[in-house]
C-alpha cells in the first residue's frame, strides 16, 4: 500500500541529493541508545530503527558511530572500526530500504568526552566502580589537548601528528565500510563537544601548532577529515556534516564561524549542513537560556541563506504544522525529528495525513495501512461509537 498522494505538502515532497532520492523531508536524527556490545548492532537496533522506516520517515540515521575503539563515548556505543561490524549494519540498511527509507550513519570520535558512563548509569566519567559493577573499565580518551572535559573527568592523551593522520584514515575507512553495508548517507559529527568540534572551538583548542590557533588552523582537522571521507565515499551518495552552530551565548564558536566553515565544507563536496548547537562546558550565564520548539531553526536558516547549501532543522520540532512552516518559509530543507519520534514512531506517516489528507494513507505499509484506513472510515462514519437499539 505505497504510493504518492495527489496533493503534496512541502514535508512530503521528495528530495534528491546526488543519486539518492528521499521520499520526503523527514529525517530521524542520530540518537544514541548506548546498547551495542563491542560496537556491534543487534536486534534491538534493527527494531528501534526499523520502526521509523515503517512509520514513514524518509531518512533514518544510525546513532553516533565510533570510527575507532578509543573513540567511543561509552562501552555501549556503536562502532564501525572493523569489518566484522559491516554485516549487522547491512541488515539494518536492507530493512530500511525494504520499507522505503534511506539509511544514514553518523561517524564520530568522542574526544575528551570519551570513557563515559551511559546516561542512565550517571553520565559521568567511568571509574573503578563501573569496572567492578558492569565490567565497564575506563580507558584513556584522546583529545585536542591534555585538558579534561570537566572537573573529575579523565585527562585525555593530546593527539600527536601521527594520531591525527591515523584519525583521518579511520573516518575514511569507516565510510568505506558504511558503503559496503549499503548505507546511503554519511554524516560527519562536528558538534556537541566531541573530538572534531573540540578542534573547532577556541574554548577547547589551545594548540599552537598547525592544528590550532586561528580559525583556519582550528578548522584544518575537520576539513581534512571531510576531504578524506568525501574521497572514500561514492560520488553519487550525499555527505552531511553536523555542526554546533554556536557554543553558547556570545562565547566560543559563533554562527559567523559556522558560515565560514560551511563555505569550506561546500567546496569539499558536502551536500547538507545539519545545524545543532552546544556541547562545550560553558560559564553559567553563557549557556542557552531558551530551548523552545525549533530553537535551532534560526541557525539552519542563516547557513542556508548565506551559504546556499541545504540545511537540516532540528530542536524540539513536534508538530506537522511547525515542520511544514519551516520548509514553506525557506528556513531549511530537511526536518530532523528525534525525541518526538521515540514517543511517536509513526510521526512521519501521521504528519502526512495531517498535511495531505486521506490520500496519504497510500504511503503507509500495506500490512497494516489497509486496516487503519478502514478504522478511519469507521470513525468518520460514527461506527466506532457504541450503538444501542432504538
Amino acid at each position: 500500500m505505497t504510493g504518492t498522494p495527489s496533493s503534496q505538502s512541502n514535508l512530503t515532497t521528495p528530495l534528491t541529493l546526488r543519486g539518492v532520492i528521499l521520499r520526503n523531508r523527514v529525517m530521524i536524527s542520530p540518537m544514541c541508545t548506548y546498547s551495542a556490545k563491542e560496537g556491534m548492532l543487534d536486534d534491538f537496533h534493527l527494531v528501534h530503527l526499523g520502526r521509523f522506516a515503517m512509520g514513514g520517515a524518509g531518512l533514518v540515521f544510525v546513532e553516533a558511530t565510533a570510527v575507532s575503539r578509543r573513540g567511543r563515548i561509552t562501552h555501549g556505543c556503536v562502532g564501525l572500526w572493523e569489518d566484522a561490524q559491516i554485516e549487522p549494519l547491512r541488515r539494518i540498511a536492507d530493512f530500511l530500504h525494504r520499507h522505503g527509507a534511506a539509511a544514514g550513519i553518523q561517524l564520530n570520535h568522542s574526544g575528551h568526552k570519551g570513557s563515559s558512563q551511559r546516561p542512565w548509569e550517571g553520565g559521568g566519567p567511568l571509574g573503578e566502580a563501573d569496572a567492578q559493577a558492569r565490567g565497564d573499565a575506563p580507558w584513556e580518551p584522546e583529545g585536542v589537548v591534555d585538558a579534561p572535559f570537566d572537573d573529575g573527568w579523565a585527562t585525555p592523551h593530546k593527539m600527536t601528528e601521527q594520531d591525527i593522520e591515523a584519525l583521518i584514515g579511520q573516518f575514511a575507512a569507516a565510510a568505506q565500510r558504511a558503503n559496503t553495508a549499503g548505507v546511503d548517507v554519511v554524516e560527519i559529527h562536528c558538534a556537541h563537544g566531541y573530538l572534531l568540534h573540540s578542534f573547532l572551538s577556541p574554548l577547547s583548542n589551545t594548540r599552537t601548532d598547525r592544528w590550532g590557533g586561528d580559525l583556519q588552523g582550528r578548522m584544518r582537522l575537520p576539513l581534512e577529515v571531510v576531504r578524506a571521507t568525501r574521497a572514500a565515499w561514492p560520488a553519487d551518495k550525499p555527505l552531511f556534516v553536523r555542526i554546533s552552530s554556536v557554543d553558547g551565548i556570545d562565547v566560543g564558536w559563533s554562527i559567523e564561524d559556522s558560515v565560514v566553515f560551511a563555505r569550506e565544507l561546500e567546496a569539499l563536496g558536502v551536500d547538507v549542513i545539519d545545524c545543532s548547537s552546544g556541547g562545550m562546558k560553558l560559564p553559567k550565564l553563557q549557556n542557552f537560556l531558551w530551548r523552545g520548539p525549533g530553537f535551532h531553526v534560526p541557525f539552519a536558516e542563516r547557513v542556508r541563506r548565506e551559504v546556499g547549501l541545504p540545511t537540516v532543522a532540528v530542536g524540539l520540532i513536534r508538530s506537522a504544522e511547525q515542520a511544514e512552516a519551516i520548509l514553506a518559509e525557506g528556513k531549511a530543507d530537511i526536518i530532523a525529528v528525534g525525541r518526538e519520534a521515540l514517543f511517536h514512531p509513526n510521526w512521519a506517516g501521521e504528519a502526512a495525513l495531517i498535511l495531505d489528507g486521506a490520500d496519504a494513507w497510500a504511503t503507509w505499509p500495506e500490512q497494516f495501512g489497509w486496516w487503519l484506513v478502514r478504522r478511519a472510515r469507521q470513525e468518520k462514519d460514527g461506527y466506532g461509537e457504541r450503538k444501542t437499539a432504538g
